[in-house]
């Protein structure tokens, strides 16, 4: 059965390349004829793509809220990998007969991300090869838990699919473990965790679902009878990875060549790597030059008479800690986040910076389990799709956490940082933007969004509301978005540092804590995830500072005319497009200038 369905996935490839070249015509350039030198004819081409992509990556089509292909699965191994890299091959060629100057500005763009797109999914399997050393990238949880949870479909309807699906996942770590060669350590205890943490999708959720449908309880049996079986599995995965004799482990820095082609291929940035390090090195110093001004100005009001410290690092950083006691209790942590967001809604409306969608409700609920062991605080969107889905605001649980480490984690999340963070993950960040995107005509640009644009996007969007008084301009919120920056900053110094360089936890964590005002816990978490990620890191600060840079030279474009509003919502009308891409289209001449 499994080989049939690649049997299948592979004659589907062969017919859409068939399909095409019969329906080519003669003339024009590049390796062959043009398909159309149109938008309708491209726009034509983008939807056969799509279609016989999901068909090779049917998680992703879930994920993006396509569902044709929610029962089937992709075994992980070399003869898909070839298929996927035979299928962009042809892709690349096939656009390379369009003749892009002639498509509007919009579909220039998706040229350009599709083109991207292609080009760094052959990179990832052929120099990359990052299924020979991160045993984490094996984990098919996610997608068992979006079938489970989102109401696309009937509930009976999403089971059966989930059903259909579990066949797959006895081969799928099977072969995975054929893959794996000298996987990075880190990588290694990264995928134990999530894959045993998101266990109870299969074990116990699911059979908690279809006691709420009229399924046989004759289906039933056999459902929770598979589910059994792919617990087993999935725990026998964990099991040999925990076993597995590893004497020559790869490292988990990238190295310098591999990491500028990623960051080259992920962000898409203007500018390469090291030259995104350099400007991030350079606004650090700046911003530590504000915070001295900041906290100069407010010691008296918390010291009294007592002298400041020459270092101005360490009145800073004993002016942070002081304000930083201000925090909510551990189990108020959630609710307080819930308490927020009328507040940022408001805010939004009163100052007229966004046009705000309340039918597209934002649900704040407890980080899943499957998703621990990267990020505090995350967005989770509905699918390209599936416009009409959830949208989750995921908050990482504090329960269990020794009273210490509570302690110091709310501190970095303080009453002051508590509010950027919601800014950052929800409004008018990451929330707002999905919720823009999805309205944005092009299913490309929401299907393949580039993670520095919304990153930056959620950046920019602290700064932009602080600046419209937002914390009714206290100084202390001002200090704190300043400590807050320093993150994204600090991000891209330490991931660019580790990976493209040597630094060690130690100078990670001194980065962190004294130059970045860090907590303990906190530092500790961005080691661990450094660790285990590469070059996203990055995003936040060099999406902001392209935003920034873009709205500035934006100002001088419009004049007079300039309006914020009009510059958030005319940015964001371009879906989640490289920053990029997105400001040749802002700064183009327009018809009358």
């Amino acid at each position: 059965m499994i080989r049939n369905i690649f049997l299948k996935l592979a004659l589907a490839v062969v017919l859409f390349m068939v399909a095409f070249t019969g329906c080519k015509k003669d003339g024009g350039s590049g390796t062959g004829p043009l398909l159309g030198k149109d938008d309708e004819a491209f726009i034509k081409y983008e939807n056969t793509f799509l279609d016989n992509f999901w068909k090779l990556n049917p998680d992703w089509a879930t994920s993006a809220g396509y569902h044709k292909y929610d029962s089937l699965m992709v075994l992980p191994n070399e003869q898909s990998r070839d298929k996927l890299v035979t299928f962009a091959k042809y892709q690349v060629d096939s656009l390379s007969r369009f003749e892009v100057n002639t498509l509007s500005e919009a579909n220039k763009i998706d040229y350009k991300i599709l083109q991207n797109q292609l080009e760094y999914l052959q990179w990832q399997v052929r120099q990359l090869k990052q299924y020979e050393w991160d045993p984490s990238s094996y984990n098919v949880i996610g997608t068992f838990a979006y079938i489970l949870n989102e109401h696309y479909e009937p509930l009976p309807k999403r089971l059966r699919h989930f059903y259909q699906r579990m066949s797959f996942i006895p081969q799928y770590y099977k072969d995975a473990q054929k893959q794996i060669k000298n996987p990075v350590v880190e990588l290694t205890n990264l995928a134990i965790e999530q894959n045993l943490g998101g266990l109870d999708v299969i074990e116990k959720d699911f059979a908690d679902s279809l006691k709420k449908t009229n399924i046989p309880k004759a289906e039933q049996k056999l459902m929770t009878d598979r589910a059994a079986q792919s617990v087993v599995a999935i725990k026998a995965y964990a099991d040999w990875l925990k076993a597995l004799k590893n004497d020559h482990p790869r490292s988990f820095r990238l190295g310098k060549d591999l990491y500028e082609d990623k960051f080259k291929y992920e962000i898409v940035a203007t500018n390469t790597a090291e030259k995104i390090y350099n400007a991030a090195v350079e606004r650090k110093k700046y911003i530590h030059r504000e915070m001295a001004k900041i906290s100069k100005q407010l010691w008296s009001k918390y010291f009294g008479k007592q002298a400041a410290p020459a270092d101005s690092l360490q009145m800073i950083s004993q002016l942070i800690d002081t304000i930083s006691t201000k925090h909510v209790k551990p189990e108020e942590f959630q609710s307080s986040i819930e308490q927020i967001i009328p507040k940022l809604n408001a805010f939004v409306k009163a100052k007229d910076l966004l046009t705000l969608d309340p039918s597209k409700p934002l649900i704040i609920r407890k980080e899943p389990g499957y998703m621990a062991g990267v990020a505090g605080a995350s967005m989770s969107g509905p699918g390209p799709y599936d416009k009409n889905g959830n949208s989750y605001y995921n908050v990482g649980s504090l329960a269990g956490w020794s009273k210490e480490k509570a302690e110091s984690y709310l501190r970095e999340y303080n009453n002051y940082i508590l509010q950027i963070l919601s800014i950052h993950e929800a409004v008018p960040g990451h929330y707002v933007q999905g919720v823009y995107s999805n309205k944005a005509p092009s299913i490309i640009k929401a299907v393949f969004g580039n993670g520095a644009m919304a990153e930056g996007w959620a950046v920019y969007t602290e700064q932009m509301m602080l600046e419209n008084g937002f914390g009714n301009n206290e100084p202390e919120m001002m200090l704190m978005w300043y400590k807050w920056n320093l993150r994204s900053v600090c991000n891209t110094i330490l991931d660019y540092s580790v990976h493209s360089g040597s630094m060690t936890k130690d100078e990670a964590i001194k980065l962190l804590t004294r130059e970045a005002f860090q907590q303990q816990a906190e530092a500790d978490g961005k080691w661990k995830r450094v660790s285990v990620t590469s070059v996203q890191l990055t995003s936040y600060y060099t999406g902001y500072k392209e935003i920034i840079d873009l709205r500035d030279a934006y100002k001088i474009k419009m004049g007079d005319k300039y309006k914020l509003k009009e510059f958030n919502e005319k940015f964001l009308s371009y879906g989640s497009a490289p920053v990029k891409f997105i400001r040749e289209a802002m700064l183009a001449k327009t018809s009358g200038n």
